[in-house]
């Protein structure tokens, strides 16, 4: 397997991580024009997107605690 069928797989694993979202495929023909940075940059992106979530999840979180407490 190659780095970018890799980093494919990947992108697509990630996209398929968030909670709710119906599974996601891509076809490899349709990335194949693009190099491994810029499948790595969409990873990147990939992850600061997750983070955010996660992050307001939190945020989330500890006010309904505070609310519910209060």
């Amino acid at each position: 397997m190659s780095t970018k069928e890799q980093l494919i797989i990947d992108i697509q694993q990630l996209l398929n991580s968030h909670e709710n979202i119906s599974t996601t495929t891509i076809n490899p023909d349709l990335l194949k024009f693009m190099d491994e940075k810029t499948l790595i940059s969409i990873i990147g992106s990939l992850l600061d997107q997750k983070e955010t979530h996660l992050q307001a999840d939190d945020e989330w979180l500890e006010q309904f605690k505070k609310d519910k407490n209060n």
